[in-house]
């Protein structure tokens, strides 16, 4: 960790409430006009979507797995070593994984592919991580120990597969037994390197929804947010006024220790409340510490 070069990270699958924590975020960075240099998680996949179909196949003939959510078709090392650069200089380099024709147009490629890689805004204030690996711990790599706050944002696992199953369908144009294909091939990551993430996060918004997904490969639409609570487990962060944030937030109550349950509706506003004296603390130990520096 940093103070100088602060890394904020947001760990979750595609769908688990992305956009929503992105805007949150933006809008605080905004508020406290905190520069931010943004990656992206899926920038660190190994393979372009062609090449990864190619890998399926090969590790299928030999007996094995392979999937977006472990390290055979993810470079943790590149992603740890991101984090420590950014940490030590406050430079680094990012690029885009381009998943639809219309991220893919501007750059005069084609979907599945990655745009080349570019330097990082210069003298920016924090680094900005979202996708599948912000917290990963394997043997060989640490990159959650790199990161100076982690939030996890996951969806109970028959609405990822909801989402996913949606998604893929009518984004993507796969069918649906390509699509159970995919969630059984991806399982033993999934365990292994996904759900560990979220016991090293400091902040965990996790989507529940309030209708029936007992069989989440039936579904044709995905719960909206507000069929949905959100579960908020904070651990490691200090200060939090739970009296302000029941009060600030309606329908909102407190379900276990350190838990605090939002209407999904309420989910930009809860991660705005709670993140934003957070990343404000963050703010000003860099600037403290920029300033002893300089004595």
């Amino acid at each position: 960790m940093s103070a100088k070069h602060p890394i904020i990270a947001v760990t979750g699958s595609s769908g688990a409430g992305t956009t929503t924590t992105s805007l949150a975020f933006r809008k605080i960075f905004q508020q406290l006009s905190i520069q931010a240099a943004e990656v992206e998680g899926d920038s660190y996949h190994r393979y372009t979507r062609p090449e990864m179909d190619v890998a399926i196949r090969k590790a299928r003939d030999l007996g094995k797995h392979i999937s977006y959510f472990g390290p055979d078709a993810n470079d943790f090392l590149l992603l740890e070593q991101t984090f420590k650069h950014y940490s030590e200089t406050g430079t680094g380099r990012s690029r885009k994984y381009l998943h639809t024709y219309d991220e893919a147009v501007p750059w005069k490629q084609v979907p599945g592919t990655f745009t080349p890689w570019q330097p990082l805004p210069e003298r920016t204030d924090v680094l900005f991580y979202e996708g599948l690996h912000g917290a990963v711990v394997t043997e060989e790599h640490n990159v959650a120990d790199l990161v100076d706050l982690l939030v996890g944002v996951v969806p109970i696992v028959n609405l990822e597969w909801i989402q996913k199953l949606v998604r893929d369908m009518q984004e993507r144009s796969h069918s649906r037994e390509a699509v159970m294909d995919s969630v059984i091939r991806s399982m033993e990551d999934y365990v292994n390197y996904i759900t560990p993430q979220f016991s090293r996060t400091h902040i965990n918004f996790q989507r529940v929804p309030m209708v029936d997904t007992s069989n989440p490969f039936a579904a044709h639409a995905i719960p909206s947010m507000d069929e949905s609570l959100v579960v908020i487990h904070l651990r490691g962060v200090e200060e939090i006024n739970y009296p302000y944030l029941l009060a600030m937030i309606q329908g909102s109550f407190i379900s276990a220790m350190n838990t605090l349950v939002v209407p999904g509706g309420k989910m930009g506003l809860a991660m705005e409340l709670i993140l934003t004296p957070v990343i404000k603390k963050l703010a000003e130990r860099r600037q403290q510490t920029l300033l002893t520096a300089q004595c």
